[in-house]
């Protein structure tokens, strides 16, 4: 594997720039170009483990950690202006460390509603995030409800079956209760 030292030169400059490792700049790069430069999931312990990123949606570990997920989506938005002006550092598919031999299931949401931002499933209970159209779309055992997310603008998602399946949203002002959103109709076909 060949280094490519303008990659580097972005990592340092990043890295001193965030106040955070050159490891964790690397891993959010890493995540980005296997995402298609468009999205990432990785584990890193300074993002408080588990974190994920998509242009409008950040997560990090530590859920409520606002200070955390600007730094990743500072950082992620800067990598992924990279990628898009380099498409050819994108990973290649014999760098690859491991391809289901399953293809990907079709989209469970409304088909026109184009590609979500943030997805997740856990059991029966499943979402996708559409934040340039404001839907939130929930899967609960085979009943899809879509709901306007209004001007709240959902930045991190937990999802729990300790007592029950459970979803949490956060926005820009905290707790995002889908009691609280008003249900619409699936697009029209």
């Amino acid at each position: 594997m060949t280094v490519d030292h303008t990659e580097e030169t972005l990592i340092d400059r990043i890295a001193v720039r965030h106040s955070i490792s050159t490891d964790a700049v690397r891993a959010v790069l890493q995540a980005l170009k296997s995402g298609g430069g468009r999205m990432a999931q990785f584990s890193h312990q300074e993002f408080g483990g588990m974190a994920q990123w998509s242009s409008g949606m950040t997560m990090v570990g530590d859920m409520f950690n606002d200070t955390l997920k600007a730094k990743l989506n500072a950082i992620a938005t800067e990598l992924a202006a990279y990628l898009s002006d380099n498409p050819q550092a994108l990973v290649r598919t014999d760098e690859v460390s491991y391809r289901s031999v399953h293809p990907a299931s079709a989209p469970w949401w409304p088909p026109e509603m184009g590609q979500p931002n943030s997805t997740g499933a856990q059991n029966d209970l499943r979402y996708a995030i559409f934040s340039n159209t404001r839907r939130l779309v929930i899967d609960d055992h085979g009943e899809t409800t879509i709901y306007d997310t209004g001007e709240h603008h959902i930045s991190g998602i937990s999802q729990a079956q300790s007592s029950g399946s459970t979803l949490t949203f956060a926005g820009q002002d905290g707790l995002v209760r889908t009691s609280d959103l008003k249900k619409v109709r699936p697009p029209s076909s």
